[in-house]
């Protein structure tokens, strides 16, 4: 957990989200006692990808079956400290893409993410917090897609203004505009 501390506060936020949502990742690090577990039922780590194309006009989204609409890829920790390898891991599985590049190692957003109750797998999960890093990956638009059936039904590159639009989850649209805006800095 010494890197993710170290990649937290490196971080530099971006706006008033960013930078009260990384205090309590940190504090989250100091006193939950699974962090980087979803055995730890209220709040946990996870990780995802905001993937765009070469040419920064696309970002590649998939279509979410518990929540029934386009969404980044990413999942949860489950023990892993590398957050950037969780995140290419499930780019990965939830894509079919298999050649994925960091644009920079760095974190490239956080966000803590509320999870409303949800039947997964044929299991009720409660309501809870993911405490969520975000890496910024390219990928080659041209590259073929496979969605992950238990879990995705589609997979698309749409248009940036596109990929931001979120009508199901109206604070996922605030954070996916973040994303879109920050891309001029990479």
């Amino acid at each position: 957990m010494d890197n993710l501390r170290r990649a937290l506060e490196a971080f530099t936020p971006c706006g008033d989200q960013e930078r009260r949502d990384r205090e309590l990742l940190l504090i989250a690090l100091d006193r939950l006692d699974t962090p980087l577990s979803r055995e730890n039922p209220f709040a946990h780590f996870t990780a995802s990808s905001w993937i765009v194309n070469p040419a920064r006009t696309h970002a590649l989204m998939a279509w979410h079956n518990i929540y029934r609409t386009w969404a980044w890829t990413g999942g949860h920790a489950d023990g892993e400290s590398d957050l950037l390898a969780v995140a290419l891991r499930e780019a990965r599985e939830e894509t079919g893409i298999e050649a994925l590049r960091p644009v920079t190692q760095a974190i490239y957003s956080v966000e803590i993410l509320p999870v409303n109750a949800h039947v997964k797998r044929g299991q009720f999960v409660s309501a809870h917090l993911h405490l969520n890093v975000t890496y910024l990956l390219q990928a080659d638009d041209a590259q073929p897609l496979r969605p992950k059936p238990d879990e995705n039904s589609a997979v698309a590159w749409l248009p940036l203004k596109e990929a931001a639009e979120n009508k199901e989850e109206p604070f996922m649209a605030i954070i996916y505009r973040k994303l879109n805006e920050k891309l001029g800095k990479y």
